[in-house]
């Protein structure tokens, strides 16, 4: 079984600042395996670093948790 670490990064729509972020970083980092988010504003852009894979389906299920979408 590997354990090697992943990046996955998608675009989130509806975030304009910190608190934005904020929320969307809690409710990402919640999701097992999940060891770091980072949150590029400017861009929209969420990187999810993960010990195992992650389901884009986990990831869109946090961030509309938060209050937010995945853009298309």
């Amino acid at each position: 079984m590997s354990t090697a670490a992943t990046t996955v990064t998608v675009a989130v729509t509806g975030m304009t600042c910190g608190c934005c972020a904020n929320s969307v970083s809690k409710e990402v980092g919640k999701i097992d395996g999940v060891t770091g988010v980072d949150i590029d504003l400017a861009s929209g852009r969420v990187s999810v670093d993960s010990s195992t894979a992650v389901e884009l389906d986990a990831i869109a299920a946090a961030v509309d948790k938060a209050g937010y979408r995945l853009a298309e």
